[in-house]
């Protein structure tokens, strides 16, 4: 009697392991469609926390603009993520995708901002150029005599003198 239980409930546990946690939407968003609406969110966060009044100036909300440009209401998009979260491997996927896509942009942005850097430092270096040969232009060039202490003084004591 014992092992008969046992068995039945063995036999119980294996068919409600394969049983789905959350059933299919019916309006379930396409997997490559998911990644880059996951990925437009990911940037819109990204752009909060570096700059949280960057965000606030705009009138309409940007997460709803990015479910409008992907033509998804947040319900559809909710249940979606809810569905693919159930399977760990194919979301943690999904998300490896979104990391390499960021790392993608993350490195020509870099490349973009250096080389404006570079832009900048060089037409930096040439207006400190410009200026400095301006002003020498401009300033009358004094050459300076190497005259004797004394003789100095004597002239300093001549100067005083006709004051």
């Amino acid at each position: 009697m014992k092992n008969c239980i046992v068995i039945i409930l063995v036999l119980f546990l294996s068919v409600s392991c394969k049983k789905e946690l959350v059933k299919q939407p019916a309006k379930l968003i396409e997997r490559g469609k998911m990644i880059d609406i996951m990925y437009d969110l990911s940037l819109l966060d990204a752009m909060k926390y570096q700059n949280p009044l960057s965000l606030d100036s705009i009138d309409t909300d940007p997460t709803k603009f990015i479910l409008k440009k992907y033509k998804v209401d947040s319900l559809q998009f909710a249940q979606s993520n809810m569905y693919y979260a159930t399977d760990y491997e194919a979301y943690k996927e999904m998300f490896d995708e979104i990391g390499k896509r960021l790392a993608v942009n993350q490195r020509a942005t870099d490349s973009i901002v250096k080389i404006e850097d570079k832009k900048a430092a060089k037409e930096k270096k040439k207006k400190e150029k410009d200026y400095s040969i301006k002003e020498a232009i401009k300033k009358p060039v004094k050459q300076q005599i190497n005259i004797d202490p004394i003789k100095q003084l004597i002239q300093s004591r001549k100067k005083k003198i006709v004051l």
